[in-house]
């Protein structure tokens, strides 16, 4: 059976490293497909576990759990009321501003087809996201209009929790994230997959911050990326010069 990679544990939260195309929990996503990250350490733990945030499917990463409904209910309200910090990394098209806010409402999105015309009458809800740019990398193909194709290395951290927040909003300033089929560009897509084997999108979260819904102290969690996008992110300057 596969194990996933526990990051952290204690007597009330497991967190594991969730690999790129793993579901969190069964879903009409994908209603054939036999694994997900909540059965596979139910299993491996041999104990029930409780999912308290998500993460899309194709984005790797930090994953929390809860080992009981109690430390559920409180960390769930932690996440609700925006008092956890999220990190994450990404990849994208172009050269970003070195730092900036994305302040994009974002209108939602239905779960469900049958949903689809009741939810496009909401409106759309607040929605921000502050960036860093950690590096920048200039490959001398002509993937797109140019002679040259650039990229940057992104910090992420978003305020609000809409669904599929960074990927859209990247998307909005026209730094889409690599490996998007959604909101991607396709051309850039298929480059990085024929040149780096990477056939995933370019999206992990990398640390989550909070104060322990039980002990009350501080917590910080983090995840090393995964080796397909650590290896790819060593080419970037920032990561290339501290080498």
């Amino acid at each position: 059976m596969q194990t996933l990679p526990i990051i952290y544990q204690d007597d009330f939260l497991v967190a594991i490293h969730k690999p790129a195309g793993l579901l969190v929990h069964r879903s009409h996503i994908d209603a054939h497909a036999n694994d997900n990250a909540m059965h596979m350490l139910r299993d491996q733990l041999g104990q029930w576990v409780y999912p308290v945030h998500r993460l899309d499917r194709p984005t790797s990463g930090v994953l929390l759990f809860a080992l009981n409904t109690e430390t559920a209910r409180l960390i769930g309200q932690l996440f609700e009321s925006q008092q956890v910090q999220k990190t994450y990394q990404a990849i994208v098209r172009g050269y970003t501003p070195q730092h900036g806010i994305i302040d994009h409402p974002l209108k939602p999105i239905a779960d469900f087809k049958r949903e689809k015309n009741t939810v496009s009458n909401k409106p759309a809800q607040e929605a921000v996201t502050e960036f860093k740019r950690l590096g920048t990398l200039e490959l001398p193909y002509a993937v797109d209009k140019y002679p040259s194709s650039r990229y940057s290395l992104l910090e992420l951290k978003p305020k609000s929790g809409r669904k599929h927040q960074l990927r859209r909003h990247l998307k909005h300033i026209s730094h889409p994230i690599i490996g998007d089929p959604k909101y991607g560009k396709s051309k850039h897509n298929r480059f990085f997959q024929e040149h780096f084997n990477c056939h995933r999108l370019l999206l992990t979260s990398v640390e989550l911050s909070f104060s322990h819904p039980d002990t009350k102290q501080p917590i910080t969690i983090y995840s090393k990326p995964d080796t397909t996008f650590l290896n790819i992110s060593l080419l970037f300057d920032h990561l290339k010069n501290n080498q």
